[in-house]
């Protein structure tokens, strides 16, 4: 049973989670009085290197669920899977380059324009909801209303 409630609470967590960092914090930091450019960015790395390793954290949780308590469909894995792509290419990919961009700012220098940012929002926005359609399958299958 345990198990069972884990499915369903992680995939909330890691949606509030995401959503009040990616979605919240981080352009809220930038509006703040005298926050500079070079300190909201450092800022900004600091926590999402910590959200990106919650992130990791909370995916092996739900791996570790679905291997002892298997959802009563494939859906659930195969969302997960997407979700769990999506993390893997913003932790060896996209994180590594856009941490580097950061540095290369705080440090006075101005690196060539990009379109990652983007790309990481675009991610972040796809495994945003995919999380909450995922506990919402998940929280369907392992609770009976009866």
């Amino acid at each position: 049973m345990f198990l069972r409630i884990l499915q369903i609470a992680i995939p909330f967590v890691w949606f509030g989670a995401l959503g009040a960092i990616s979605f919240m914090e981080a352009p809220l930091k930038f509006t703040a009085p005298n926050v500079t450019l070079e300190l909201g960015l450092g800022i900004g790395r600091v926590v999402f290197q910590t959200l990106n390793k919650i992130e990791i954290a909370l995916a092996a949780l739900l791996i570790l669920s679905f291997v002892f308590a298997r959802p009563k469909t494939k859906s659930p894995v195969y969302l997960f899977g997407g979700v769990a792509l999506l993390l893997a290419l913003e932790t060896v990919w996209l994180l590594p380059i856009l941490d580097a961009r950061a540095g290369q700012i705080i440090g006075g220098n101005a690196p060539a324009a990009s379109s990652l940012h983007i790309v990481y929002i675009v991610f972040d926005a796809v495994k945003f909801i995919s999380l909450f359609v995922l506990g919402a399958i998940l929280t369907k299958q392992n609770l009976r209303l009866e």
